[in-house]
């Protein structure tokens, strides 16, 4: 028996894949059942889990819209200096709640926005409210004087009752963080359990309801449910989902919650902004039904597989051997010094292919050895321009200083100055060939900028340096400062009649870092800052390419994005162009640069990028 397999190839490969493919389909009929209950129960948990993402995408575009909504609304200057006053102004007031009512009409899913200031009794609110059930959670954000979600509470308008979340936020002057008043967005549940309705969850008889951190029912289908405790409906599933997820506020998973014919399957996300829990609960009756239904299509498709393969193994064994034997043939002839001889491919299927793929392995080899004896010539010529590149600086230093010390001794200290303040910002720039630089360095390299600057325009500008401390051991891609100060000093400063001031803003946002260079130069006319910023977005969207050496050209010249309406500007905007691009390419889109300016006023040029602790 054993000499008949071992003496035919064909042989063999027809036991060998008969009985790797009859034995298992046997075994899978054996246990369809177990199967399918658990491939049912893992598909529902898929399917349930990737629409409990989107509904949590849903919902935590709400929020950090709202959040984003909330930081704007406490910095803005017309409400900082309102709420700086000693008294309510009338004219002010109902211009604020023009521009808040505004703001709340674009976005549907919010209730209201108001104001409550701390030194005068008259709130600014969007809506009108006749009743409010304001919660306890809320007045104890209020008492404790921090940012906070409040539970869902009902209020009362000329609609009818309402159900609302709302984020109660302190204001604080951003001059000397005193304490101004408090503002609250509320979010209207309506929208928010809009997204629940999904009815392929659970095949119809799931249900899906938003949960605080501490077990309130915050939005649900079933309006009778909000506000009460989960624990009255599920005592302990909130422990349970707790310890599922080892006590962290963030994650997503799933439990199995109850006995007997309450049991079912809880799918859970929690909301990193708010703590808040997506729960999504299907019966386990579900299952069930579409466990035998598995169960018989899976009896049929083995009986019938066992017949067929059976049949199919023997035709398709002879057709593989065939042309496998010639393969071989082919391969036993490889000569390492000789192209791989040819296989002639005339079939489409898996041979075929496999003959085909071994004629373009024997062109790859030998494109590769071509490609190999190319690249060590360019290596050579790498090696001899980075040789050439570190030895150039070094005389640019050298006779740099040695122009320093000449004009020292012939007591020319203005130019000792600039000379030296040159050869320290060329040094910082080349920063030995590296990509980035520590934020301090940075700087650094700005303030011999202004130094060189200073010199030649005297008494024309300064430099103000707004940088949190934290931040100045943190690492940053190198010369972004320098083109948006230099078009700030040109195009904004110089353009206005006496000295001016840059100011150069560096603080922390979360786990990003906010950098901003502001001017109090003539500003930009509206059509020339939406020409400025139709130039990023189309760099943006690549339609001005990333060539690196179409970017840097030299006859571009520094940044120019102020130019009066009257200018030519077939160059313009490549400084700011270029920094944009790099931002781009080294932090990705949500780093791009922001420009906004009011004519007379002044411009600000500003990104965000992630804070790195150590060079990349």
């Amino acid at each position: 028996m054993r000499g008949w397999l071992t003496s035919s190839l064909q042989r063999r490969l027809s036991v060998v894949i008969a009985g790797s493919m009859i034995v298992p389909m046997l075994a899978l009929g054996l246990f369809a059942f177990l199967i399918s209950s658990n491939i049912t129960e893992e598909k529902t948990k898929l399917t349930g889990s990737d629409m409990l993402k989107q509904m949590d995408a849903n919902l935590r575009f709400m929020l950090e819209d709202i959040e984003t909504l909330s930081i704007f609304l406490i910095g803005e200057r017309d409400l900082q200096a309102y709420l700086s006053r000693n008294e309510d102004v009338e004219g002010e007031r109902t211009a604020l709640v023009g521009r808040m009512t505004n703001l709340a009409a674009s976005k549907h899913y919010i209730a209201n926005i108001a104001v409550y200031p701390e030194r005068f009794d008259a709130s600014l609110s969007t809506a009108t409210w006749y009743e409010s059930e304001l919660p306890a959670a809320a007045k104890e954000a209020i008492a404790a004087g921090g940012k906070r979600w409040s539970d869902v509470y009902r209020i009362r308008d000329y609609a009818g009752d309402t159900q609302v979340i709302t984020l109660f936020r302190p204001i604080r002057s951003i001059y000397d963080f005193r304490h101004l008043g408090w503002l609250a967005i509320s979010l209207d549940e309506r929208e928010v359990s809009g997204n629940w309705h999904a009815p392929d969850f659970g095949q119809g008889a799931g249900r899906i309801e938003l949960i605080s951190a501490e077990g309130t029912i915050l939005s649900s289908a079933d309006k009778s449910r909000l506000g009460r405790p989960l624990a009255a409906y599920a005592p302990g599933l909130l422990a349970q989902l707790t310890e599922d997820a080892g006590g962290q506020q963030t994650g997503s998973g799933s439990v199995i919650y109850g006995e007997g014919g309450e049991k079912s399957t809880v799918l859970y996300r929690r909301e990193p902004l708010t703590g808040w829990i997506l729960l999504g609960t299907v019966p386990y009756e579900q299952y069930r039904a579409e466990n035998r239904y598995i169960l018989t299509l899976t009896a049929a498709v083995v009986g019938v597989s066992v017949v067929v393969c059976a049949l199919l193994i023997w035709l398709t064994v002879r057709r593989i051997t065939l042309p496998l034997r010639v393969l071989t043939r082919h391969l036993s002839r490889i000569d390492p010094e000789r192209p791989l001889p040819r296989f002639p491919a005339t079939t489409d299927d898996e041979i075929g292919r496999l003959g085909r793929s071994y004629n373009m392995l024997g062109a790859h080899i030998e494109r590769l050895k071509q490609e190999v004896i190319r690249g060590e010539a360019r290596k050579k010529e790498a090696d001899l321009r980075a040789l050439q590149a570190q030895i150039n600086p070094h005389f640019l230093y050298n006779t740099l200083s040695s122009i320093h010390w000449i004009a020292l001794m012939a007591d020319e200290k203005r130019i000792a100055d600039m000379v030296e303040g040159l050869s320290d910002f060329l040094r910082i720039s080349l920063n030995q060939g590296k990509e980035y630089c520590p934020v301090e360095q940075e700087l650094a390299h700005i303030r011999n900028y202004a130094r060189v600057q200073s010199i030649r325009f005297p008494d024309k500008f300064t430099v103000d340096y707004i940088v949190d401390e934290k931040l100045l051991d943190k690492w940053m891609l190198k010369l972004l400062l320098q083109p948006l100060v230099e078009n700030a000093l040109i195009h904004g400063i110089q353009k206005r009649e006496g000295p001016g001031t840059i100011t150069i803003l560096i603080q922390p946002e979360g786990r990003r870092m906010k950098v901003a260079v502001l001017d109090d130069g003539p500003g930009m006319a509206p059509e020339r800052l939406a020409e400025v910023r139709r130039m990023l977005e189309r760099r943006t969207r690549g339609e001005a390419g990333y060539d690196g050496v179409q970017r840097m050209r030299s006859e571009a010249g520094p940044a120019a994005v102020r130019e009066t309406p009257g200018e030519a500007v077939p160059h313009a905007g490549y400084g700011l162009g270029n920094v944009h691009e790099r931002l781009l390419l080294h932090y990705g889109r949500d780093s791009r640069l922001e420009v906004d300016s009011r004519e007379g006023e002044g411009t600000e040029v500003a990104f965000s990028i992630p804070i790195m602790e150590v060079s990349p």
